[in-house]
């Protein structure tokens, strides 16, 4: 991702704003939104409903058009396009959608084709390009089959492969998963990677789960209130959260760092002592040294487990353990130290239970 990443973006956002009038008074969708997605690397806009992630995504391609600011696609400010000139920089712009809105009356083979259709290329042209599509979504075999005949993931992925027909560079994705069962979400979103590895995509993906975004996003900007209050490499928001909101996110696909009724289980400190809960982030070298143990020993520490796991995102493995630390506060403000100069990411955990 480095290279891409160096590469102007593919996207970029400039102070988007878009006030909508209500009945009562105006919703302020998008207060300011600058973002820059770099080519090739799927970017993901996480947050709950109301956050402004739909309006932002539909800003990309003009769909909903912004009050203020300016968006650029592939170089261009498309923002300052006649509607001829905007037409045709939405061809490099697929958008796959949250409920299919696929054709009914039409067969796999005649919705992937309906965008060229309107475009104006011809019979044989299109049919060409519907045969190179079909194999790349595993939809080879259901040619000629009608909406109504497909499971939800087939249907999605007719939706993929028509966002594909006119050879888009970018790529974006409207809640595609949520419509789908877990299995099937995990088989649409590694379609999304090998297609954005085998086309060389940009692909932007808005979704309210976070453990979409663990799954196939690169990086992730976290919405709230219209406004991106946290974003970064995936790995970085997943194991270093912080925003209060984005917390909340990640607990929700990794689990409390401290689970619910821990803390009231804990012995009190002996007299002159005191018990701090750390949580210990284990990434890189350090992830493999019997730091714990070591600490206990260094520092005549007693240090109680409280929880841990290892997981990974993307390549990356990392650990995360809670501990309860107890003795005197100058020995464990002293192994704190240590750890932390091991490059592992230490913190003091609040000392109250998780809501």
């Amino acid at each position: 991702m480095s290279d891409r990443a160096e590469a102007p973006p593919a996207i970029l956002l400039r102070d988007l704003s878009r006030t909508f009038q209500g009945r009562g008074s105006p919703f302020r969708a998008l207060d300011g939104v600058s973002l820059a997605v770099a080519p090739g690397e799927i970017f993901g806009i996480v947050g709950r409903s109301g956050a402004g992630k739909s309006t932002l995504l539909r800003c990309v391609n003009l769909l909903e058009r912004p009050d203020t600011g300016t968006v650029s696609v592939l170089g261009e400010d498309i923002t300052g396009l006649d509607e001829g000139a905007l037409r045709r920089a939405r061809r490099g712009i697929g958008m796959v959608f949250q409920h299919f809105n696929l054709l009914s009356a039409r067969t796999v083979a005649g919705n992937i084709a309906f965008p060229l259709e309107i475009a104006g290329m011809g019979r044989a042209e299109r049919e060409a390009r519907v045969a190179e599509l079909l194999p790349l979504v595993g939809l080879e075999n259901r040619r000629d089959s009608y909406p109504a005949q497909l499971s939800g993931g087939q249907k999605q992925r007719v939706g993929i492969a028509r966002a594909l027909a006119s050879r888009p560079r970018v790529l974006l994705c409207d809640e595609a998963t949520s419509a789908l069962d877990p299995e099937t979400t995990g088989e649409i979103l590694a379609l999304l990677r090998d297609i954005r590895d085998r086309l060389d995509l940009t692909v932007l993906l808005i979704t309210h789960e976070m453990a979409v975004v663990k799954a196939v996003c690169d990086r992730v900007a976290v919405m709230e209130a219209g406004r991106v209050i946290e974003q970064g490499r995936v790995f970085d928001v997943f194991t270093r959260p912080a925003h209060p909101t984005t917390r909340r996110f990640v607990a929700e696909v990794i689990g409390h760092v401290v689970p619910p009724g821990t803390v009231a289980r804990l012995p009190a400190p002996n007299p002159g002592e005191e018990r701090r809960l750390l949580q210990v982030l284990f990434a890189g070298p350090s992830s493999t040294r019997a730091v714990v143990s070591e600490a206990s020993r260094r520092f005549g520490l007693d240090l109680n487990i409280v929880s841990g796991r290892i997981d990974a995102i993307g390549a990356e493995p990392y650990g995360l353990m809670a501990l309860a630390a107890y003795g005197p506060p100058a020995a464990i403000a002293e192994a704190t130290a240590w750890m932390q100069s091991l490059g592992l990411d230490v913190s003091d955990i609040a000392g109250e239970d998780p809501a």
